[in-house]
């Protein structure tokens, strides 16, 4: 909490001195590297929105856990200390434990379909869900495909995760997931995640192959896997009470902008994915791909974990899914 009260009392001493020019600054933090496409995509709402706004609004953009680790901006932001994050949504399932119905294990085939998912009416439900918690949810990004790596051997069956000591996010299905594959893991924020792969106080990790290759991975880690085992999201938040207050226009103005960012970050995600293996393999990682044989295993071992995850969700959001999911064809 240091760091927010720090951030705060900055806060105070700014508004202090300019008050009159207080809501058309917007800060902006994150905690992916700058060259990460979600970085890139603010950089983009910050051109649009002063474009937009003709100058009038200023907004300052935070990358590389400038402001902090991802769990320290979720609690920045839900009292107001900055107006806006972008951050994996992972970290908000502690704050709205709902948002685990849309991080499932192998729970969407393709990126289209998982997009289809969170800009229909589960997203909107999801949306009330943190509106109620404080927060405006300004839309979904790509963090993407999870894929593990690890420092012991290549994984090629079930048994190569068991007893496998692996850094997750802290999601509670995403950390079930694993240990219904015999593995240990640990719930750590990505800010200390290289120092500990580097230490050898965890074996392994997993993340989008693009976030393995910016975030420099490869230099603490031997082999990486295609497996797969989640498509996750990145999600655009502001403190709510901050965005209500803003006029109408001003409000349009940061949709506005900001849908033209997701949109952006989307399609570069894509390719920074496609690109992310081939230079991973070319910093020395070891790649294996994941044999449908083993795929199926995969889905068999944590079949049981999607199913304890809807029980103790809201039985009405779980309908919805549920019915969205049947319209794609899932």
């Amino acid at each position: 909490m240091t760091f927010i009260k720090t951030l705060l009392a900055t806060s105070v001493i700014a508004l202090t001195a300019a008050s009159a020019q207080a809501q058309d600054v917007i800060r902006v933090a994150g905690n992916f590297a700058s060259e990460h496409s979600s970085s890139l995509a603010m950089v983009k709402f910050e051109e649009e929105l002063e474009r937009l706004s003709k100058g009038e609004i200023d907004v300052n953009i935070f990358p590389a856990q400038q402001l902090g680790g991802a769990a320290e901006n979720v609690q920045a932001v839900k009292i107001g200390a900055i107006e806006l994050m972008w951050v994996g949504t992972a970290y908000l399932t502690r704050t709205v434990p709902e948002l685990e119905v849309i991080g499932l294990p192998f729970q969407f085939p393709n990126r289209d379909t998982a997009f289809a998912v969170v800009d229909g009416p589960v997203g909107a439900a999801l949306d009330q869900k943190m509106s109620a918690e404080g927060m405006t949810s300004m839309g979904y990004m790509e963090l993407g495909f999870r894929q593990l790596t690890n420092n012991d051997h290549p994984i090629v069956s079930v048994k190569d995760i068991e007893g496998l000591k692996v850094r997750l996010q802290p999601n509670e299905t995403h950390l079930a997931t694993f240990r219904a594959l015999g593995a240990n893991p640990v719930a750590m924020d990505v800010k200390e995640l290289y120092s500990a792969l580097e230490q050898g106080v965890i074996d392994g990790q997993e993340n989008p192959f693009a976030i393995i290759n910016v975030a420099g991975y490869a230099e603490v880690q031997k082999y990486v896997s295609n497996t797969g085992h989640f498509f996750d999201f990145i999600s655009v938040v502001s403190n709510k009470k901050w965005f209500d207050g803003l006029d109408a226009n001003t409000q349009s103005m940061v949709r506005e902008a900001m849908d033209t960012a997701i949109a952006y970050q989307r399609t570069l995600a894509a390719e920074q994915d496609a690109a992310g293996l081939d230079t991973l393999i070319g910093k020395g990682m070891t790649y294996n791909e994941v044999s449908p044989e083993l795929a199926a295993a995969l889905r068999e071992e944590t079949a049981g974990v999607a199913a304890d995850t809807k029980a103790r969700l809201d039985p009405a959001l779980v309908t919805l899914l549920d019915a969205e999911t049947a319209k794609l064809g899932m």
